[in-house]
């Protein structure tokens, strides 16, 4: 089937694509980051552009599709971004602006329809089949919503319209940059079948390359396999999984409040650390960050998971569950020294490491079993002081003793 017979592409379905069916929306901001910084930099329309650190060894938070011609993407080594896209100006990133903004593009969302699902600052689900009767047709939705975020924001979005989560958000994606893509319930076989195998979520390079192996190169290719034959070369789950997306099942519905799965922080080195008191006192930082944030959103956890990346940019992941949930950050950092000597890294160069919690749950549903002589009050008590005294008196305000030997150490080296 041809491309052209599903699509409708700019400000307007221009086909008259059929949207009977087709109640989920996949709303995905173009470049958004970069848009954002470029509301204030009009001058550098036109031109590659890349939101990240100038400096140091960090990671592309976006990039404008004139710097993603020439290879550039999101999560990119800046080293490498510079190296690929020489020519690009880059700019640091300034994340309240970012906030603010996405702030008011899911208030737009909001206006449509309550049925809004959030999975990034910059995208959401949004089931539109309860605003037919007062907003018209999903496709008329969508252009509504994207009239809206452009007339209030000057940053354009993209739109896929279609039956499911999965291939809205696939026909988003089809669509960018600025686009409106229908996909019709009864065409979904002939847009799907086409696309590369890697399309389909939980097709990693790893996946790919084990259905490659197979012969497997378009999902129409993966929907003739017998999914008895792709649970077996991939695990029941896995097989069962692609098997489904193949033919465009998602039973999925838009969910209003997803609770936060995970909390965590990460941080690459300005060069490669092997110095393991180095690497911990990092950790000791993270587990800070992590504890904190917690504390804020009322949230505490029970598993706690490391990433630790090497020089070549290899990457171990190594958790544990506690006995109890948690939210002081000395017991997390305790457990994530004992993981990091545990994965037989101590003198491996390590690029990247991060701290993170699981299995959130809410904090005043926890109960806390003091062991036999354990005081009442300590750490959590001493953390919820310096909590305090960050929101008076800033983030350096209280410090741990070794973060502060660190610092000192850093400014005498």
């Amino acid at each position: 089937m041809a491309r052209k017979q599903i699509t409708g592409i700019g400000p307007a379905p221009t086909t008259g694509a059929d949207d009977t069916g087709c109640p989920i929306l996949h709303v995905d901001m173009d470049a958004f980051f970069a848009s954002v910084e470029l509301l204030e930099r009009p001058e550098l329309r036109g031109r590659p552009v890349i939101v990240g650190s100038p400096a140091g060894r960090g990671v592309v938070l976006s990039a404008t599709y004139e710097a993603r011609a020439f290879g550039v993407h999101s999560a990119m080594p800046m080293s490498r971004a510079r190296r690929v896209c020489p020519q690009a100006v880059i700019i640091p990133p300034g994340h309240g602006k970012y906030s603010e903004v996405s702030k008011g593009v899911m208030e737009i969302f909001h206006s449509i329809t309550p049925l809004v699902e959030p999975i990034a600052s910059d995208e959401a689900f949004l089931d539109v089949g309860g605003a037919r009767r007062r907003l018209g047709s999903p496709a008329e939705i969508a252009v509504l919503i994207r009239e809206q975020v452009r007339e209030r924001y000057g940053i354009t979005c993209s739109v896929g319209v279609a039956a499911s989560k999965f291939i809205a958000k696939l026909a988003s994606k089809q669509c960018k940059p600025n686009g409106l893509l229908v996909v019709p319930a009864d065409e979904i076989v002939g847009f799907l079948h086409p696309l590369p195998v890697s399309a389909l979520w939980g097709v990693g390079e790893r996946t790919e390359q084990a259905l490659v192996r197979l012969g497997i190169r378009t999902v129409g290719d993966l929907a003739r396999v017998p999914p008895t034959t792709l649970q077996r070369e991939l695990g029941p789950a896995a097989g069962g999984h692609l098997a489904a997306l193949a033919w465009g099942r998602d039973e999925r519905a838009v969910t209003v409040h997803t609770p936060d799965k995970s909390i965590g922080n990460e941080e690459t080195f300005a060069t490669d650390v092997d110095d393991p008191e180095m690497i911990k006192r990092e950790l000791l930082r993270l587990s800070e960050k992590v504890a904190a944030r917690m504390r804020k959103s009322g949230h505490v956890g029970r598993t706690v998971s490391v990433k630790l990346r090497r020089a070549d940019f290899s990457t171990i992941s190594r958790s544990r569950t506690l006995r109890e949930p948690t939210d002081v950050a000395q017991e997390i950092y305790a457990t994530a020294c004992d993981l990091f000597d545990a994965a037989g890294l101590e003198r491996v160069r390590l690029r990247l490491v991060g701290v993170r919690m699981e299995n959130l749950g809410p904090a005043q549903a926890a109960s806390r079993q003091l062991s036999l002589g354990a005081r009442e009050t300590g750490w959590r008590e001493a953390e919820q002081a310096m909590d305090k005294a960050i929101r008076r008196f800033g983030p350096d305000a209280v410090l741990p003793a070794s973060l502060v030997r660190g610092r000192l150490d850093e400014m005498e080296a």
